[in-house]
């Protein structure tokens, strides 16, 4: 079976011509948090597209139905490519034009350098700065994407959401977003547990 038959176009015949995305409104997005400054942690969008009506089983993960909508989702989007586009050709640039799409469905304020708020990761007062996908909700998504593209049988050498021009964007995402909410998204590293001292060895 060819792991990439949910994702053939109806018509799959190869064009050269450039691909402009046409985004239906039944491509839906709905995002968890409300907070229009939440943590990354927080900020995890739920993917869900209105043509799929039935239910998760009970007995997969959160992350795992989570991670099945968010492939439903991208397959969608394929379909509605102008040419539709299929999975064997999609690239780390499909990719982007994917998150750079669900930008729109954002809900984190991103300061721009002109805000008086720019930095200012407790805003005092709302200003007309735009609400953007926080770069903790598309880690997450491409972190699920890139691991249903291998168990799709997606070989890794091959896999878009690996691609390095996306991992790129994904740094300049965290880094912009970062100065400008004045968060910072560095890792906290682990405290080591205090070693016990050995007792010295014994000279009898």
């Amino acid at each position: 079976m060819d792991p990439f038959q949910d994702f053939q176009a109806s018509n799959s015949s190869p064009s050269t011509a450039t691909i402009t995305p046409n985004f239906p409104a039944s491509l839906s997005m709905s995002a968890v948090a409300t907070n229009t400054n939440p943590s990354p942690a927080a900020t995890m969008v739920a993917f869900s597209p209105s043509s799929s009506s039935s239910s998760s089983p009970s007995t997969l993960s959160r992350y795992e139905n989570q991670k099945r909508r968010d492939w439903n989702t991208f397959g969608q989007y394929l379909r509605n490519h102008r040419p539709p586009l299929s999975l064997s050709r999609c690239s780390g640039a499909h990719v982007l034009e994917f998150l750079r799409y669900l930008d729109q469905f954002g809900k984190t304020k991103v300061h721009t350098p002109l805000c008086p708020f720019f930095g200012h990761p407790n805003p005092p007062a709302p200003c007309p700065c735009p609400l953007r996908q926080a770069w903790g909700s598309l880690d997450a998504l491409i972190g699920r994407l890139r691991a249903a593209f291998e168990e799709h049988g997606g070989k890794p050498e091959a896999n878009p959401f690996g691609a390095r021009a996306v991992r790129l964007y994904l740094r300049e995402v965290r880094d912009s977003q970062s100065k400008a909410r004045g968060i910072s998204y560095e890792k906290k590293k682990r405290k080591r547990p205090p070693q016990v001292p050995q007792p010295p060895p014994s000279t009898s």
